[in-house]
């Protein structure tokens, strides 16, 4: 079962505005890159479920950060059912992610009590995903919608809660566009961790630009 209570993981999601995502058949590296983030200042994290190894992955990096970082809320991301959902709520993620508004999935995150963030394009599916009980939305994909959506949907929706995943750089120029718009965090995947650095292990570059974004996001938040 899940280690953060619903309110306590949407409450950590918005006061640091950045949830990594990451995945990687390698358990190592998947170590390795959770590592780095934690020591960056990141206490939420999405590993996304792609990987022939995803499930077997979380589930050992669940039982890690419990004794090595028990800050950091783990959720599992790119779930698109219900099965899916269930499997890894066993497993103890803190909240599930996917790239679609699928209602049953959010049926079986609130039974378990973990926030769930479906993925939405229109001002429809935003608010069918509030009536199935999403207190957080996720705009997707962002490079597609741009800032200008999310500014648009603010004003019929003030007080919806937003995290954009696709087209956000770890950026002043790109981070500043989506939080002036009215964003509340932002995901960030290949960017947080490009290729060159994940060839050479190099964590502590992760850390480096993980932490840069974070002071950027909070600065801006300020």
């Amino acid at each position: 079962m899940a280690n953060f209570d619903n309110n306590t993981t949407l409450a950590q999601v918005s006061a640091t505005g950045l949830v990594p995502l990451f995945t990687h058949n390698d358990l190592d590296i998947c170590l390795g890159v959770l590592r780095a983030c934690y020591e960056a200042g990141v206490r939420v994290f999405e590993f996304t479920n792609r990987t022939e190894n995803s499930f077997k992955n979380f589930a050992e990096l669940v039982k890690i950060a419990e004794v090595e970082m028990p800050e950091m809320i783990l959720g599992i991301g790119t779930i698109y059912d219900a099965a899916t959902a269930e499997k890894f709520i066993e497993v103890g993620t803190n909240f599930i992610v996917a790239p679609v508004m699928n209602p049953e999935v959010g049926k079986v995150c609130q039974a378990a009590g973990i926030p769930w963030m479906p993925g939405v394009m229109t001002v429809t599916e935003i608010y069918n995903a509030r009536v199935a009980g999403a207190e957080f939305i996720k705009i997707f994909p962002g490079e597609v919608l741009g800032a200008a959506f999310v500014k648009a949907i603010k004003a019929p929706m003030p007080d919806v809660k937003i995290m954009v995943t696709g087209g956000v750089s770890p950026t002043l120029e790109s981070l500043k566009s989506w939080f002036d718009a009215g964003t509340t965090a932002v995901g960030i995947g290949s960017q947080l961790v490009p290729k060159d650095v994940l060839a050479t292990k190099d964590f502590a570059k992760v850390t480096e630009i993980v932490a840069k974004a974070l002071a950027i996001i909070q600065d801006l938040k300020s």
